[in-house]
């Protein structure tokens, strides 16, 4: 005789990979961000007329300001081996530096230049000796990566570049500065402190105003930060020496990490990110417990943040949400939303590094057992048709997908939002939640209006027709 018994509850997060293919934008794309960011940098990406359409479609074309960025063109020529790469390279990199005198030149290899093998890590010394400019080669092809992970192959490449020390003070600095000297006339010479703890850089591009807000939040805690990879010129990279703290504002540059740790002999400090009040709360906590500083009125922040949401909270709690997986921020987007009091029911994921962010799943597991929510499902590399399968017996009240499979779910009357709308937000720190839940309320706000006004079911009639 067998007794029947009631089905428990994971005690643990599960992982699984379905290894299906990746349904997100082509790494190169992280140009857009990159460029703009790096403000004394030109990006050149190596690839087929493929990836200039991609770069024409996706970034837009500006009209009153020529962006600095631009797309060798490979031939056939090219591909069957009959031209000299390095010539080439050389006439168009030769044709940058006259016209827009970057401090840097930055190449992005794709799928075409890996395919052929192209050299480009041998041709780059070479050409940046003749022509006297740095020049950063990455690969950032879609054969290998995501949509985001285009960045960590830059910045990877670009942390090997930070210099090893500082040739002079900032004292020195600013003797030599004509306009230093003016500005200091008749005052006494002040000797620029330096923080009572080790070296702290942190890495991963964020848009200026987020930078400062993240870097006035940790001085308020006696953090003084060394330095950011990116910085906004390529002159300006941060100092790194052998025992340095480094630590991640995003989950995809697992790749920048390991360099830093591996190359440079930085000490990686593994907190989760700053993404949401939690997020960010315990972000600076593990900033400040390893360099043995005591946070002082983060409980009280938090509390205040929390507050000051309340009205979107109150339209997300106790409602569902699937992440079919695009962008690696799912995990950090998934734990704040159950923080929220939403149920998640899936954590799509096109790649997944449980060491780089096995702080954000701790806290995501512990988030889900204080707010009593099930843990998810985290599905690395997802089979889409298996995915939707599940998406149609599970019904949840929100699916956060790429582009591609928006429109198709709406059109069966589920709920969606881009994921790529993350990744541009303006999202990490304490001020910035309000704009995630921003987003993630956005179609819901959306429906009940259109039922209230009655066009629901006009819309649902026209998506069958």
């Amino acid at each position: 005789m067998t007794v029947a018994t009631q089905a428990q509850e994971p005690q643990a997060l599960n992982f699984e990979c379905e290894t299906g293919n990746y349904h997100t934008f082509c790494p190169i794309s992280c140009v857009a961000w990159l460029y703009q960011k790096i403000e004394d940098s030109f990006f050149l990406v190596i690839g087929t007329k493929t990836c200039g359409y991609f770069l024409q479609n996706a970034m837009g074309v500006m009209i009153f300001a020529e962006p600095r960025y631009a797309m060798a063109e490979l031939e056939e020529g090219d591909i069957s081996a009959q031209l000299n790469d390095y010539e080439e390279l050389r006439r168009l990199c030769t044709q940058i530096k006259k016209d827009r005198n970057p401090s840097v030149i930055v190449w992005i290899g794709t799928c075409t230049t890996e395919i052929i093998k192209m050299d480009l890590e041998g041709l780059a010394p070479r050409l940046e000796a003749e022509l006297g400019i740095p020049i950063v080669t990455a690969r950032a092809n879609g054969l290998d990566y995501a949509f985001t992970q285009g960045e960590d192959t830059v910045l990877a490449a670009m942390a090997a570049r930070c210099p090893e020390k500082e040739a002079n003070t900032q004292a020195e600095k600013e003797e030599r500065n004509g306009i230093g000297k003016l500005l200091s006339f008749g005052r006494p010479k002040e000797e620029a402190k330096a923080p009572a703890h080790p070296n702290l850089v942190l890495f991963g591009s964020l848009p200026d105003p987020v930078v400062t807000n993240l870097t006035l939040e940790l001085r308020k805690q006696g953090v003084e930060v060394g330095g950011w990879l990116p910085a906004k010129r390529f002159t300006e990279l941060p100092t790194l020496a052998e025992g340095d703290y480094v630590v991640g504002v995003n989950p995809f540059l697992s790749r920048t990490a390991s360099t830093l740790m591996r190359r440079r002999k930085c000490k990686l400090i593994g907190a989760p990110f700053p993404i949401g009040p939690d997020g960010t709360r315990a972000w600076i906590e593990k900033i400040c417990s390893v360099l043995g500083i005591v946070p002082q009125g983060l409980e009280e922040r938090e509390a205040q943040i929390w507050e000051s949401l309340e009205d979107y909270v109150s339209m997300v709690r106790g409602k569902s949400v699937f992440f079919m997986g695009d962008n690696l921020l799912e995990i950090s987007l998934a734990r704040f939303l159950v923080r929220c009091g939403m149920t998640v029911q899936e954590i799509g994921i096109p790649y997944m590094d449980k060491r780089y962010q096995a702080a954000e799943l701790e806290l995501l597991e512990k988030t889900c057992r204080e707010m009593g929510s099930p843990l998810p499902t985290i599905m690395e590399k997802p089979d889409n048709y298996n995915q939707l399968q599940r998406i149609y017996e599970l019904k949840p009240d929100l699916v956060i997908t790429g582009m591609a499979h928006a429109n198709p779910l709406e059109a069966r009357g589920i709920n969606t939002k881009w994921s790529v709308e993350f990744t541009f937000a303006q999202m990490h720190g304490f001020t910035n939640a309000r704009d995630i839940l921003e987003l993630v309320t956005r179609p819901l706000r959306r429906n009940d209006n259109l039922k209230d006004l009655g066009w629901d079911k006009l819309i649902k009639e026209e998506a069958l027709v």
